[in-house]
């Protein structure tokens, strides 16, 4: 398709890279990979599907490296297609991509594709994690990535949103130890979001001007009512609301382990980190950044 690129950010992922690109394949040969460094076959396996390969520095923000690749990758067509290595377009997408992307109002600068959630080789569809639209498929120049600690959200510029109807798939194929450790480092950006919009430290960016989708909204709007909500008890809550009123008990094994591990466990080590954090430092915010740079590395 001459009308689209894909672009991919990687770290050592010959787990899924040869996964992701034979699946986009399908749609473009032009396949833009930006890696960090990686350590394993990465590149090996870029280079063997032909795809345009380069390298930057990880700063610690998934945000600034979507913007540089954004801003340096040599990409000509009109519209771009962001997808993760462990990621994969169904084959609706994939049809529904080539017939409609031609034909798209010159007005629309952003589409919207629902997610399609596998865990432990199960596709969970209970819960209220389902169909969770994100904008993945957009016009050159028209979006940026918003700079946040976690849940980064694509920004349209100008112009309309749009969704399309066919899923992308979210199917990690590492271990669940693995899974853990990065759930780990996930849960300090969390508290560092939660702990800022309690004492607001952070430096905050002028976004009046930029554009999210519909349902990234309503989950910054959903995020802020969390977090004034009591420690523990949150996630606690949280947890039953997933697993019990939105029928994630109906998925068995996987869907229990997925709703306790992403809804309940990782949201209750968040809680820790904030009780830890307050515990040391009080209501200080310079104290806060402070704690954060030399326990955890962080760099504000």
């Amino acid at each position: 398709m001459s009308e689209l690129s894909v672009m991919i950010l990687t770290y050592n992922e010959e787990i899924h890279l040869g996964r992701c690109l034979e699946n986009v394949k399908l749609l473009t040969d032009k396949i833009f990979i930006v890696d960090s460094f990686s350590t394993d076959g990465t590149q090996k396996i870029a280079e063997e599907f032909g795809a345009n390969f380069y390298q930057n520095k990880w700063e610690n923000s998934h945000a600034k490296q979507l913007n540089w690749a954004l801003e340096n990758l040599p990409l000509e067509t009109p519209w771009i297609l962001r997808v993760d290595a462990d990621e994969y377009l169904t084959p609706e997408l994939i049809q529904e991509i080539a017939q409609k992307l031609p034909t798209i109002d010159e007005n629309v600068s952003g589409i919207t594709l629902p997610l399609r959630r596998i865990f432990l080789g199960r596709h969970i569809k209970k819960g209220g994690t389902a169909r969770i639209k994100l904008l993945r498929l957009f016009r050159k120049g028209k979006v940026i990535s918003e700079q946040r600690w976690m849940d980064e959200h694509m920004q349209v510029l100008s112009g309309e949103i749009i969704d399309f109807e066919n899923e992308f798939a979210d199917d990690n194929l590492n271990h669940i130890i693995w899974w853990s450790a990065k759930h780990n480092g996930y849960a300090v950006r969390e508290a560092i979001e939660l702990l800022d919009l309690e004492y607001e430290f952070l430096e905050k960016r002028d976004q009046h001007h930029f554009q999210l989708n519909e349902e990234a909204s309503a989950k910054r709007t959903r995020k802020l009512s969390y977090a004034k909500k009591p420690l523990f008890i949150r996630a606690f809550a949280y947890f039953i609301y997933r697993y019990i009123f939105k029928l994630g008990f109906t998925e068995g094994k996987e869907g229990f382990l997925w709703h306790f591990l992403q809804g309940w466990w990782y949201r209750t080590l968040v809680d820790t980190i904030i009780f830890e954090v307050k515990k040391t430092c009080g209501n200080n915010p310079e104290e806060i950044k402070s704690y954060f740079s030399k326990k955890y590395n962080i760099r504000f």
